[in-house]
């Protein structure tokens, strides 16, 4: 029995409703720091989004270097190889064109100037495991406990359909008609 056609995949000649293949939707997660949960989030992102998603991920004031509990809880808990992580600035991804930013943190949300490109911006607010009060092993939990609630809003952010994340994508028609 054959499956029924899904938006994008090509049947002969043509594609259905005029979808192409696409190219990954480029996200960028930004918090104030770029230590934890915003590192947390690109490289578990990089994992189980496959090749539909290229993260990145930037912090408004980046901190020197990412929390070594983020590298941790990557390496030990997520089964991730974070080599190459690093804190980095918004700046560093001015002229890169988005898709979608997730503000991670309440500053980044308010402090989040306009966008070249306008893309679509959402947030999701989750503590910042850097500032946890308490012993090691309970930071350490702590870390893992922000991981999962990242890995669980980035599982169902990949189980929505892709030709219906394309709607994201800034549409070049509409934007020259705004400006």
């Amino acid at each position: 029995m054959e499956h029924p056609p899904v938006p994008g995949e090509k049947t002969g000649s043509i594609t259905l409703l005029g979808m192409t293949p696409h190219q990954p939707l480029r996200i960028l997660f930004l918090s104030t720091g770029n230590a934890a949960r915003t590192i947390l989030a690109e490289y578990i992102l990089r994992s189980v989004g496959h090749s539909h998603f290229e993260p990145y991920s930037a912090g408004m004031l980046p901190r020197e270097k990412v929390h070594p509990l983020t590298l941790k809880v990557l390496r030990e808990r997520f089964h991730l190889d974070p080599a190459g992580a690093r804190s980095k600035s918004w700046e560093e991804f001015r002229d890169l064109p988005l898709d979608l930013i997730i503000t991670i943190c309440d500053k980044a949300r308010e402090a989040l100037p306009l966008w070249p490109g306008q893309p679509v911006v959402a947030h999701w607010d989750e503590p910042n495991p850097v500032d946890f009060e308490g012993d090691e092993a309970e930071h350490e939990r702590f870390f893992w406990k922000v991981g999962r609630e990242l890995a669980f809003r980035l599982d169902l952010l990949c189980a929505l359909p892709t030709h219906k994340l394309l709607l994201l994508r800034p549409q070049p028609e509409l934007q020259a008609a705004a400006s």
